[in-house]
């Protein structure tokens, strides 16, 4: 019952107070009868905690040594390192109660990290008392056992990884290297060098390899195999030198790969195909049927129990121009992506005018494809057909053409040249620079041309890779007039912006002066 609701009297409640017994001051009570000013004077909970302590760091490999061998990395001013610091004064620390810890600016050369504990105590008589507490490191530059043995010599590493893919493009590579620079796969490698048909990476421990060889495990459909060789052996301390060799061999079907399934693979999924286009590669390869709709996914361990090849790859797409669509079906999703059934007539570009030859398909790009527009797809009709696959298909109804994606060429012809807004980073890798690798070279820059014109069309390529503005990016004022309103692009809102400290060092340096 509410008794101030009832009209009864009720006193107003105060808070006593009483005066300090050392400077009289009116204070509320507590157990020692004493100020704060007072009670701080005469005990120091901070007496017998540390002011001063040292961090063994490699500037080489961004990582602090946690005693008695274990390195690990922190960012300056990160959560990992103020973890790391609290975890070095712990046993200094069990008296007290650590109730707020946050970093004390400090110039980044300074070689000094400075931490504010908010610690309490309990004093006299059961008083608890309050109190802010400055930690400094000193940081001591020591290279950690991985970057003293490159230092002394590049080339002795402990274990290799081998990243192989059997195809004519580097493609998968490209990718594969945005996807190990964004989750910092290859941090702790020691050397990279590219390889054909691949890139072999060198780490100064076993775990790190092993741990990178899952990364890649988990990214795409690999298998993997290993191999040691003995180095060194004392016999006295009965210890073995091994040098440690991972094989990993990435599944050699690509994205906008033409498909013939096995029959024991295509019968698994409910006979789908055999003819299907690879419409995505992560962990698992995604299938489409591009005349039903149907969408498989093929994971690793199916792939490798059953493999097959590419029946064409993308290296083999002919360009085609749309004459007449008619849809069949209205836009509905599949596998996260937009389809639409259309019959297409369509005719080779490097026919159009010349002949009469006009193909009628059904296609799966019946929600994008316009008459007049340009097409990518697998002209089966003049290819020279030999795949074991299809042999074991008796009666099997080939289709003229399948139709992959919408075609920009005829667009980039009048951008081609121009630099973009945005870039990419790439991993610090040894190139062979010889006279040999020259025609290598113009290769390798159109197929990477082509991946970023693959970033700019997928949007769900980019999810998993980060792209950075480029500051020297500047647009011109007949871009939008010459480049067209349909040629995809990476809208502003995905770019990242790349932090330069040097350059705000140097702004500082200069306003100083």
């Amino acid at each position: 019952m509410d008794l101030a609701a009832s009209g009864m009297f009720l006193p107003p409640q105060t808070v006593g107070t009483i005066l300090c017994c050392i400077c009289g001051v009116t204070m509320s009570p507590n157990s020692a009868n004493m100020c704060v000013t007072c009670l701080r004077s005469r005990v120091d909970i901070t007496e017998g905690l540390p002011r001063h302590a040292a961090l063994f760091y490699c500037p080489e490999c961004q990582c602090y040594l946690q005693p008695p061998r274990t390195w690990i990395r922190a960012d300056l001013e990160s959560k990992e390192l103020l973890t790391f610091c609290l975890r070095r004064l712990k046993p200094l620390t069990r008296n007290v109660r650590i109730i707020n810890a946050e970093f004390v600016w400090t110039e980044p050369h300074s070689k000094r990290i400075k931490l504010r504990l908010r610690i309490q105590k309990e004093v006299l008589n059961g008083a608890i008392l309050e109190q802010s507490h400055i930690v400094e490191f000193t940081q001591h530059d020591n290279l950690c056992e991985s970057c003293t043995r490159y230092q002394a010599n590049p080339d002795q590493w402990v274990a290799a990884v081998q990243l192989r893919q059997h195809v004519s493009h580097r493609r998968t590579f490209f990718f594969l290297e945005q996807l190990i620079l964004r989750h910092g796969a290859a941090s702790r490698a020691i050397n990279i060098k590219e390889a054909d048909r691949g890139v072999d990476f060198f780490f100064g421990n076993r775990s790190h390899a092993i741990k990178f060889v899952d990364f890649i495990s988990n990214s795409i459909p690999a298998q993997s195999r290993s191999d040691k060789q003995l180095v060194s052996h004392d016999p006295k301390s009965s210890t073995y030198n091994y040098k440690y060799t991972f094989s990993v061999e990435i599944c050699p079907i690509c994205r906008e790969d033409l498909i013939c399934l096995p029959p024991k693979v295509a019968k698994s999924f409910g006979n789908l195909g055999p003819l299907v286009l690879c419409m995505k590669v992560s962990n698992s390869i995604a299938l489409l049927d591009p005349l039903t709709l149907r969408i498989a996914y093929l994971d690793a361990n199916k792939y490798w129990a059953s493999p097959f090849k590419a029946f064409l790859s993308s290296r083999q797409l002919v360009e085609f121009i749309v004459l007449d669509v008619d849809l069949e079906s209205s836009e509905i999703a599949v596998g996260g992506l937009k389809y639409a059934l259309a019959y297409v007539q369509v005719a080779r570009l490097s026919d159009f005018g010349k002949n009469d030859n006009i193909f009628s398909v059904r296609t799966h790009l019946g929600h994008l494809l316009c008459p007049g527009d340009y097409a990518l797809g697998y002209d089966l009709y003049g290819a020279n057909i030999n795949d074991i696959e299809m042999d074991k298909y008796k009666g099997l109804d080939i289709p003229h053409v399948i139709l992959l994606k919408k075609s920009y060429e005829q667009m980039r012809k009048k951008k081609r040249g121009k630099a973009r807004s945005w870039k990419l980073k790439s991993l610090n890798m040894e190139v062979d620079g010889t006279i040999k690798a020259r025609p290598d070279e113009e290769k390798r820059a159109a197929e990477y041309e082509e991946f970023l014109w693959d970033l700019e069309e997928n949007p769900e390529m980019r999810f998993n890779i980060s792209l950075y503005r480029d500051k020297d990016y500047q647009p011109s004022e007949m871009a939008s007039t010459v480049d067209g309103d349909d040629l995809p692009s990476v809208p502003l809102d995905e770019l990242i912006a790349e932090l330069d400290i040097s350059d705000d060092e140097n702004d500082n340096t200069n306003s100083m002066e």
